[in-house]
C-alpha cells in the first residue's frame, strides 16, 4: 500500500500556479475566473501564476501535461489550483512524469473531472484535494459562501483536524457566466436539509478515496490507476455527482460495478455528497429536485445493502458539486463519528 504524505503548505505571499488541466474554460468565460483570481490576490494573499493552456480552449493532453510538469518543478510554485473541471482529463495521465511529480509534491486543489489527477497524486503517495476551483468557488457571484472560504483557507494553510458542519442554506440553481449582471449578487438560497446517517453504530477513521462518480466509472472502465480493491481497505470512500445529473440507475450500475470489482465492500464508511439537481440542461424545480435527491440516496442503499451492508453512510454532506462545498483532502484522513454525528477531516 501506499504511504500518503501531505504536502507543504503554501503561505500568504506565495506564488501558486493556475492551470486547466481538464478544460480551458477561462478562454470563453472569463469573468468567472477574473474574478476568482482578485479574490485569491486581495482574500487569500497568494500570487497567481498561469501558464499556457490555463485560457487555451481545446488545448492537447501532451500540452496540459506539460503546464502539470511545469507547475510541479518550479520551486517558486507552492500549489497548484485547477481553474475548473471538464470531461477528458483521462487522457492527460498517460503523458504524466511520476517521478517529477513525486520528486515535487504539492497542493493541488480541484474537483469534478479533476478526479483524474487526485487519484493520479494519491497513488503516487501525494495527498490532495478536492474542492476549490477557481471558477466556481473563488469566483462565486456577489462573494464566496462562508463555510467555503472558511474550509478553503483552512486547507489552504493549515494542517490539522478540521471538522466539516452541514451548512444551513444550499444552492444549485446557476445562473449564466456570460452575464456580468450574474456577479452583482450571490445565488438565492434555500435551507438545506441536513446529513442523514446510515448504519451511525461505530467510529470509522481512514484515507480518503472517491470523487464524481462520472468520472471515476470512466476510469474504471479504463483501468486507468484504480489499484487492487484490497489497498482500499479501511478507508473512507466519498462519491459525489455531478451538474450531468446522472440518474438512479445510473449510479446504482456504477456502484454495483465498484461492488462486483471488489471496491465497494472495502471502504467502512461512505460520505455521499449532497447530489447535484439542477441544469441549464435540465432546470427542474423544487419537487423535481427533492426527487432526485431522495431517488439517488435510494440507489446508493441499493448498492451498499447488496455489497456493503455494515458501512456507515452520511448523505447530503456538502461536498462536490454543491453550494456551498467543503474542501475534501483526497488520500487524508478522515475520522466519521456515528454516534457522536461527526465527521472530522486532516487538512
Amino acid at each position: 500500500m501506499t504511504e500518503l504524505s501531505y504536502p507543504a503548505k503554501p503561505r500568504p505571499g506565495d506564488r501558486v500556479a493556475i492551470l486547466s488541466p481538464a478544460s480551458g474554460l477561462p478562454a470563453v468565460l472569463p469573468l468567472p475566473h477574473e474574478l476568482g483570481l482578485r479574490r485569491l490576490v486581495e482574500e487569500f494573499g497568494l500570487k497567481p501564476v498561469e501558464y499556457p493552456t490555463t485560457r487555451q480552449l481545446g488545448a492537447s493532453p501532451q500540452a496540459r501535461a506539460a503546464d502539470i510538469h511545469a507547475a510541479f518543478a518550479d520551486p517558486e510554485i507552492k500549489a497548484v489550483i485547477a481553474s475548473i473541471g471538464g470531461d477528458d482529463q483521462i487522457t492527460v495521465l498517460p503523458y504524466l512524469d511520476k517521478e517529477l511529480i513525486r520528486a515535487n509534491p504539492k497542493p493541488f486543489f480541484g474537483f469534478s473531472d479533476n478526479t483524474n489527477l487526485l487519484v493520479f497524486l494519491r497513488n503516487l503517495g501525494i495527498v490532495g484535494y478536492h474542492g476549490a476551483s477557481v471558477m466556481i468557488q473563488f469566483g462565486r457571484a456577489g462573494a464566496m459562501h462562508p463555510l467555503t472560504a472558511d474550509s478553503v483557507r483552512a486547507a489552504l494553510f493549515t494542517s490539522g483536524e478540521y471538522e466539516l458542519t452541514p451548512s444551513p442554506d444550499t444552492n444549485d440553481v446557476e445562473r449564466r457566466w456570460e452575464d456580468p449582471r450574474t456577479f452583482d449578487s450571490e445565488p438565492v438560497m434555500e435551507p438545506a436539509e441536513g446529513w442523514t446517517w446510515h448504519n451511525p453504530d461505530r467510529v470509522v477513521e481512514g484515507p480518503s478515496w472517491g470523487g464524481c462518480v462520472e468520472v471515476l466509472a470512466g476510469m474504471l472502465m479504463a483501468d486507468r490507476e484504480i489499484r487492487p480493491a484490497q489497498e482500499y481497505a479501511g478507508g473512507v470512500l466519498f462519491l459525489e455527482t455531478s451538474e450531468e445529473l446522472p440518474s438512479a440507475g445510473d449510479v446504482y450500475r456504477i456502484l454495483r460495478g465498484m461492488g462486483e470489482r471488489g471496491l465497494l465492500q472495502q471502504f467502512p464508511a461512505l460520505l455521499m455528497g449532497r447530489a447535484r439537481a439542477w441544469s441549464f440542461e435540465r432546470p427542474l424545480g423544487p419537487e423535481e429536485r427533492s426527487r432526485h435527491r431522495a431517488d439517488q440516496r435510494a440507489a446508493v442503499l441499493r448498492a451498499l445493502g447488496e455489497y456493503a451492508p455494515a458501512t456507515v453512510a452520511v448523505f447530503d454532506v456538502d461536498l462536490g458539486h454543491t453550494d456551498p462545498q467543503l474542501v475534501i483532502p483526497y488520500g487524508g484522513r478522515i475520522r466519521v463519528d456515528g454516534p457522536a454525528r461527526r465527521i472530522t477531516v486532516t487538512y
